[in-house]
């Protein structure tokens, strides 16, 4: 009997748990309420000089209610999302409800799109929508003006495998689906672990070709203790793994294979500020004071109709999207020389994320993520902090997205833009004194950024595109966040024996960072100067000089080759066999003759080097090159495939690049990735400082010459000069 009354005041415990849980997991999403920097979000006027008050007026928040679509490319309406989800309510008349994993506007065909005219009537508005009923996924077409669906293709298990992105109610369910087990629960318990403090991580299982992976959606679930800090994932409860049925949500197995591993403690585990307060050292060095860029007339850029962005000689249309994070399409810079308008590329965005995990045990060998197709990496970007994620001169812009039930719902300044001057140089140029002249040229270099920042669980991405004057654009990608660890038995490295691989770093007591990779792909729809373009790989290569012809010995040559199919588009960066990556436009010339181009300008990066056969690479083959190029398919936009959820990897860029397409003088997509090997080190502990690397689309030959020559420098009389506070 004091056993039944046991379980059922464990039960009792365990139903107020989930309902603190639930309320707790699900407040993210609720409706935006301003917080005290929500003026900052829609400022309605340009920013000044004087120090900022607590009596400022703050602007209401923008409630999209009366939204309507300006452009061919703008993102669905609230109230189109509303009318898509009534519209599948009469297509799908059953009582078994639906999921909704994707629904967004389906883009016009590009030629509709270029021909279109501002403050003309726009296309047919049309919706794309994935939806899972009855264990099938459905890809629809709804078409809004006649309020049917015009496409309802059921997939092919047989031709595509996988699953779409999981709904954020696939991801939070999942979590604390587990509770429901009674095994599961006395497993916590013998852990030591209180079930109120415990924090489940939903982790994509992958694919490893086990029959049990076969027609069922699969889910693993790891678990941590959140007692005594905020930073539960230092705390991981090693070993224990549940595998779990994401449509039933039935535990179909649990694994523990850790129980005598400790869990890590808590101590100098916290990130928050409030935390650091009390440890703060006086010694530490002078404090950094505020910082801030202002623009007391306001700033250079204008956002129109919510999308559209026009900035000293670009313009482009920038949306959130659910999967991508952020779509930037029609970048078109203006030429200082005829004053036209010359198209730059028709659309770019992050494909695929693929972060797979370097250690093969049990609880570790799957942890290979796709946080684009599996988790959605706009739906993980959460709202922007003004003056931290971005500076006081942002403005920013709503993401609006549909829930697994297909409501809609806001997501307030997932993205910012902003003008940055960091101090930088456009240009320069001062005669040497034994010249004679007194000249001294300096232009300062002001950009534009539009920025992001994922969430996916424990690490955060900031993926900044900027823009120059100059015509180039960096992409950016910053990695912060905190690691995933192991738990270990260990306390120091003196206690583990010299043949235990330990697959990462003893950052702290009882925790390793375990080595990972991440690789962002980029798609990137290039039309220079047009459709019609070229990918031209111009090589570096020593040449000898003949005897007696000249003092030196050797020089560098520069031959082009150009790309004739999409095997000959395919590259591997190659340190001592450099070449520039040019995307030209062979019809389009300059004054002296050269082809009208940009070019992929690579940094940092890092490539793959798993077998070619492991699962995990197989799935992410898309990462065997850093460059890829592929003829124009509106079919072929996700790297990692439309369904990349338990995928087999037979629907990636690698599979349709053994087509080996012709790509010469053709409408092509430019695909990049940018990569990081991750050793961790005890500075990532407990919370990384952000790592970056970036890759650049520069022009060339895109000008008759320096498109900034007649940038003007500043000049004191330009600049206001801003008080400080008193105190200083």
């Amino acid at each position: 009997m004091e056993n039944r009354n046991h379980l059922r005041l464990l039960y009792i415990l365990l139903t107020a748990f989930l309902l603190l849980f639930l309320t707790r997991s699900w407040l993210q999403f609720l409706p935006y309420i301003p917080s005290d920097k929500s003026s900052l979000l829609h400022p309605s006027s340009p920013s000044s000089c004087s120090h900022p008050t607590t009596t400022t007026t703050k602007p209401p928040p923008l409630d999209h209610q009366s939204d309507v679509p300006h452009h061919p490319l703008d993102p669905l309406t609230l109230s189109e999302i509303n009318l898509t989800r009534s519209i599948l309510l009469s297509h799908f008349p059953s009582s078994t409800p639906f999921a909704v994993h994707t629904l967004v506007l389906l883009e016009p065909d590009k030629p509709i799109v270029q021909s279109w005219l501002p403050h003309h009537p726009l296309p047919p508005r049309l919706a794309s929508a994935i939806v899972r009923l009855h264990g099938s996924s459905h890809l629809l077409t709804i078409d809004l003006g006649s309020r049917r669906v015009t496409r309802d293709e059921v997939a092919n298990a047989a031709s595509k495998s996988g699953y779409p992105m999981m709904t954020i109610e696939d991801m939070t369910s999942s979590t604390w689906a587990p509770l429901s087990d009674p095994n599961f629960n006395s497993t916590i318990l013998r852990r030591g672990v209180r079930l109120s403090d415990l924090a489940c991580l939903p982790i994509s299982s992958g694919w490893f070709g086990r029959q049990e992976e076969e027609q069922r959606r699969l889910i693993k679930v790891q678990c941590y203790s959140s007692e005594g800090t905020a930073n539960f994932y230092m705390r991981p409860i090693e070993g224990l793994t549940v595998l779990l049925d994401m449509d039933t949500m039935e535990v179909v197995e649990i694994s523990d294979n850790g129980a005598d591993v400790p869990i890590p403690k808590p101590d100098g585990t916290d990130y928050r500020y409030e935390a650091q307060k009390a440890n703060r050292d006086p010694v530490w060095g002078l404090p950094l004071k505020p910082i801030s860029i202002e623009q007391p007339k306001g700033p250079s850029f204008e956002i129109i109709d919510g999308y559209q962005i026009r900035w000293a000689n670009w313009e482009m249309h920038v949306k959130p999207d659910a999967r991508a994070g952020v779509l930037v399409s029609r970048a078109a810079v203006t030429d200082p020389e005829t004053g036209l308008r010359r198209e730059v590329m028709y659309k770019g965005y992050a494909s695929e994320l693929f972060v797979p995990y370097m250690d093969p045990t049990d609880a570790w060998y799957f942890k290979t993520y796709m946080d684009a197709g599996e988790y959605g990496f706009g739906l993980n970007a959460m709202s922007l902090d003004p003056l931290n994620d971005c500076p006081r001169n942002a403005r920013y812009i709503d993401a609006v997205f549909a829930a697994a039930d297909g409501r809609p719902y806001v997501r307030p300044g997932m993205a910012c833009v902003f003008e940055r001057y960091a101090g930088d140089i456009g240009w320069r140029h001062a005669e040497s004194p034994i010249t004679g002249l007194g000249i001294l040229e300096v232009r300062p270099k002001v950009t534009l950024v539009v920025r992001m920042a994922a969430s996916v669980a424990n690490y955060d991405y900031i993926v900044d595109w900027e823009f120059q004057t100059d015509g180039l654009i960096r992409i950016k990608v910053g990695l912060s966040g905190i690691l995933m660890v192991k738990g270990t038995p260990y306390k120091n490295l003196t206690q583990v024996p010299n043949n235990e691989e330990m697959y990462g770093t003893l950052l702290s007591e009882n925790v390793i960072g375990v080595i990972h990779d991440h690789y962002i792909t980029f798609r990137l729809d290039m039309d220079v100067d047009g459709a019609d373009n070229s990918f031209v790989k111009v090589h570096l290569s020593k040449q000898e000089t003949a005897l007696g012809e000249s003092p030196r010995k050797s020089y560098l040559k520069a031959t082009r080759e150009v790309a004739k199919t999409e095997k000959d588009g395919q590259v591997k960066l190659k340190l001592y066999e450099p070449s520039e990556f040019h995307i030209v436009n062979p019809s389009k010339k300059t004054r002296v003759g050269n082809p009208v181009g940009y070019k992929v300008v690579p940094a940092g990066t890092a490539a793959s080097i798993l077998d070619s056969a492991d699962p995990p690479q197989v799935r992410g083959a898309f990462t065997n090159n850093q460059i890829w190029v592929t003829p124009y398919s509106r079919s072929e936009e996700w790297a990692g495939g439309l369904f990349s959820y338990q995928s087999k990897g037979e629907d990636t860029l690698a599979v349709w690049s053994e087509r080996n397409r012709p790509i010469e003088n053709k409408d092509i997509v430019v695909w990049y990735t940018l990569g990081f090997h991750h050793i961790p080190c005890q500075e990532d502990y407990p919370i990384m400082p952000t790592v970056s690397s970036s890759f650049d689309l520069k022009p060339v030959n895109f000008f008759e010459s320096n498109p900034i020559l007649r940038a003007a420098p500043n000049s004191e009389n330009d600049l206001p000069v801003c008080a400080a506070a008193a105190s200083a």
